[in-house]
């Protein structure tokens, strides 16, 4: 009788979980590939991140640079004197918009991935920690997580923010250490479970130490949900410092930034729509974009929605 394929082809000598671990990101990139919301958010994503990096070769002018005499509040594709043209316009201050919303870029993805960046390691290690080891550190950690729970995220980080003095570093700051708690919880729930399986029991009965079960064994397998999740978070992360910075507890002028283009136009909304309009374009495109490729990662990266 002639023996059956492996289903998994892997190289000789190579231990079959090395293999199911080589073809989980395949999985994911087959997957990404043939969704197209996702691709579609990876392309405006990649194009905010582009255009984020090369400002100085992109924008057309300073965005900082003022001529309220002979410049403001021009409609797009305004064309000055000098055969300048301002694609988009140019604000009540005779700032051209296009140059102050490839700028404003920048401070929204430092945001938006410094503060998940931040939030997604403190999590993980409190998650990890609550987790594997319960008893007392379990209790103080999810009661602090509850507390905090307690306070909206947006008037805890305004109060945050007065006290400490509106500054790119504090809006980071601010906004990793007052959204760890979701993902604390997460990574806890999957500890819990995962604590008991054979393999970690197998590990420690070798000798195996905790530092090593929790970044050799644990670690690995609460990634993905963590992934998932910073993903989508970067996303809400913009949206919150669009509004601090709409409240003038943003990045300070003169650096441009989303939410404060926004507070700024929105007195000339009736006579002039442009200021206020497209950047609020700009902040409701980029979060569409993330939130199109956290989908998707979410769909490549969970098993469970593995059918086929």
């Amino acid at each position: 009788m002639a023996a059956s394929a492996s289903p998994i082809p892997s190289p000789p000598g190579e231990p079959l979980a090395a293999a199911l671990e080589r073809t989980v990101p395949r999985r994911a990139l087959r997957e990404l590939r043939r969704n197209r919301g996702a691709l579609a958010g990876l392309v405006i994503l990649l194009a905010v991140i582009v255009s984020a990096a090369a400002a100085p070769w992109l924008a057309p002018f300073d965005p900082t640079l003022q001529d309220v005499i002979d410049q403001r509040l021009r409609p797009p594709l305004w064309e000055s004197e000098l055969g300048e043209v301002h694609w988009l316009g140019t604000d009540h201050l005779g700032r051209d918009i296009l140059s102050r919303i490839i700028y404003g870029a920048r401070i929204s993805l430092a945001v938006g991935f410094g503060a998940v960046a931040l939030s997604g390691t403190l999590g993980l290690a409190v998650g990890l920690v609550a987790g594997y080891h319960g008893g007392w550190p379990d209790d103080l950690f999810m009661r602090l997580g509850d507390i905090q729970l307690a306070f909206p995220l947006v008037l805890l980080a305004i109060a945050l923010v007065a006290v400490i003095g509106p500054s790119l570093i504090v809006l980071i700051f601010v906004l990793g250490i007052t959204s760890w708690v979701n993902y604390a919880r997460v990574v806890r729930a999957e500890v819990l479970s995962l604590r008991e399986r054979e393999y970690v029991e197998a590990v420690l009965a070798l000798g195996g130490g905790t530092w090593r079960v929790l970044t050799r064994h644990l670690l690995p397998n609460v990634l993905t949900p963590a992934v998932v999740m910073a993903t989508l978070d970067v996303a809400r992360m913009i949206i919150f410092e669009s509004a601090l910075s709409f409240l003038g507890l943003g990045v300070q002028p003169p650096t441009p930034a989303w939410g404060s283009m926004l507070a700024d136009g929105r007195q000339f909304l009736v006579t002039a729509w442009w200021p206020a309009t497209l950047p609020g374009l700009a902040i409701m495109l980029t979060v569409l974009g993330i939130n199109l490729l956290g989908d998707g990662l979410r769909d490549a990266l969970d098993p469970k929605l593995d059918v086929g």
